[in-house]
């Protein structure tokens, strides 16, 4: 049977779900948190339709599924809440493994009536970037490393998280970073998922045991920043799915547990030149090239501004602190992992750098937008970056935003990265976070109960 991943048309898509019989289709957008929004069809409507219209808001929601009531949002989603046109790339296309009736599931690109791709979809966003090396004759090439937590089944959101029961009958309760046998205990669920991402031809590489007590990290092979932003919506989706069916959780929190380690999403990057297939990031003799530095550069320039676009959540700022294997700030250093830009150990053709800012909870279509736009800029304008760190960047002050208001203010007055991303993208992004943060701030914690209520 053909792979999905050389599928070029329609008809090439049609053909693959008959080798499979397919009996109903999964039609999924990701939104702005990277939910999976959508329908799901018969096949034989499917075929009839050959895509799907859905309201524009619904790749612009709030993670609890909020609109803004006016403002700055309704300049760019029309207040009549009109359709746009949702088309399958048929390059996406995979089996539910999980489905009893055979299922597929395809992703659809967003389009407005006159054509033209919806500027504010997060796939939009990553294709438009991706568009702009295409026109200087590169291509990124990226590959993704997602941290997560498996936890006890929770209901009771007041409840504090905890680890799994493994099949010792005991869960964690010490840092178990690269053990082996502490992935062991949950050997049955991660059978599921290693079959799972086989059915589903995802590019997943090795899988390790992170620090935090049920913490684990997924690898991918390298590939094209757009392909791979497919793979890991699909793969947190196959991992929830395959978690409860072994009764616990998976979660991509930035912090799910006070006291562990957050999860972060580390994006190794690297451009190729396309007319010679080499490496831009060395030079013939092996040695680092001027455009490696620029890269560096335009990261350090502007990740601190673009910091909501991958640290979207309240939630997101408890693991950017100090010690905690995540970085508080935007040095870059060879091998280094205090910092925030690691050049890891490689050969020149492999040269790369690796973004350690991103959290788990990322949109990894944004995600990737944002640090792909960010080298991009350093490239056009030639960026040098600051000495490298070769000491223990903890030490350094902060150098991000320490919330997502502040962040939000940040993002909202760097015009490079408007231009870059787009503005629509822009307003419907600050806004959207903007009310969540609101949505927060009407939260009383308990912290707050403890140690204010008769002190202050």
């Amino acid at each position: 049977m053909s792979s999905s991943k050389h599928l070029k048309s329609f008809n090439d898509l049609e053909q693959w779900l008959n080798e499979r019989r397919v009996t109903e289709v999964e039609c999924l957008v990701p939104d702005l948190t990277g939910v999976a929004r959508g329908k799901i069809l018969p096949r034989e409507k499917f075929t009839e339709d050959r895509g799907m219209r859905l309201p524009q808001a619904i790749v612009a929601m709030s993670v609890t599924g909020e609109q803004p009531k006016s403002g700055p949002y309704y300049d760019v989603i029309e207040p009549t809440d009109r359709d746009m046109q949702l088309r399958p790339d048929p390059t996406t296309a995979r089996i539910v493994p999980w489905a009893s009736d055979p299922t597929a599931q395809v992703i659809h690109d967003c389009f407005d009536h006159s054509g033209k791709l919806i500027p504010y979809a997060p796939r939009s966003v990553l294709r438009h970037v991706c568009g702009l090396y295409e026109a200087m004759g590169l291509e990124p090439v990226v590959a993704p490393e997602l941290e997560f937590y498996l936890t006890a089944r929770n209901t009771d959101p007041n409840t504090l998280l905890h680890p799994p029961i493994g099949r010792s009958g005991r869960a964690e309760t010490s840092r178990q970073a690269y053990s082996i046998d502490a992935v062991n205990e949950f050997d049955p669920l991660f059978e599921e998922i290693y079959d799972c991402c086989e059915k589903m031809e995802l590019n997943v590489d090795t899988l390790i045991h992170e620090v935090g007590a049920g913490q684990m990290e997924i690898n991918f092979f390298h590939s094209h920043p757009l392909a791979l932003a497919d793979e890991v919506f699909l793969f947190k989706r196959t991992v929830r799915e395959a978690a409860l069916r072994h009764d616990m959780y998976a979660t991509f929190m930035a912090k799910p547990i006070a006291g562990e380690p957050g999860s972060a999403m580390h994006i190794h990057q690297s451009i190729v030149d396309k007319a010679t297939g080499r490496n831009l990031f060395s030079n013939e003799d092996g040695s680092p090239s001027e455009a490696f530095y620029h890269y560096i550069g335009g990261l350090q320039r502007y990740i601190p501004a673009a910091m909501a676009l991958v640290a979207p959540y309240v939630n997101s700022y408890r693991r950017l602190a100090r010690h905690t294997a995540a970085p508080i700030n935007i040095e870059w250093g060879h091998d280094n992992r205090t910092v925030g830009i690691r050049s890891p150990i490689a050969p020149p053709q492999a040269r790369r750098v690796e973004n350690r800012v991103i959290g788990a909870d990322a949109n990894p279509y944004v995600a990737m937008a944002m640090t792909l736009a960010c080298g991009y800029l350093g490239l056009v304008n030639k960026i040098k970056p600051k000495p490298e760190m070769r000491g223990d960047a903890y030490l350094s002050p902060y150098a991000l935003p320490r919330s997502l208001g502040e962040a939000l203010d940040w993002l909202r007055r760097e015009p490079d990265l408007h231009h870059v991303l787009g503005e629509e993208f822009i307003t419907i992004y600050t806004e959207i976070k903007e009310l969540e943060f609101e949505e927060f701030m009407k939260v009383i914690s308990p912290w707050e109960r403890e140690h204010l209520l008769l002190h202050v």
